[in-house]
């Protein structure tokens, strides 16, 4: 028998996006990369449940703001139903102390990309908006 999960999300390998402006605290403008997104997270096991996020910065010029952060404690994981779609939000805290925010929407319809919704860290990083990501490479549960 298989760990029951109430509410949660998961990615799969294709959680990816290419060429995202996202925001730096401080840095005016938008830096252009790519972005993994890497979550296993479940009310049921707040404990166990991990999430990674990798940005790797593809416009030239220095800096190199390229980084991963990977969450060190899930505080919060919440499911909604709206409509046809999943939106799985994950809040908790990470590397250098920052606390986190994540707001994933898995979207039933094949046609349609799933979505980070946002994703931000606390006095670092804001994605900037919505970001599709390949139809099914967010799998939610609990909606």
């Amino acid at each position: 028998m298989g760990i029951r999960c109430t509410c949660g999300v998961f990615t799969t390998i294709k959680a990816f996006a290419t060429d995202v402006n996202v925001q730096f605290v401080g840095v005016p403008g938008t830096v252009r990369g790519n972005l993994r997104y890497i979550v296993n997270a479940c009310v049921d096991f707040l404990e166990a449940s991990t999430l990674t996020l990798v940005f790797t910065q593809t416009e030239s010029g220095p800096p190199d703001r390229s980084f991963t952060f990977e969450a060190s404690k899930i505080t919060c994981t919440n499911c909604l139903s709206m409509g046809n779609t999943c939106v799985v939000t994950v809040a908790g805290e990470g590397t250098g102390g920052r606390t986190f925010f994540a707001e994933f929407r898995d979207t039933p319809d094949t046609a349609a990309n799933d979505l980070v919704q946002s994703f931000m860290i606390s006095g670092f990083f804001n994605q900037g908006g919505a970001v599709p990501v390949p139809q099914g490479s967010i799998i939610s549960v609990g909606c």
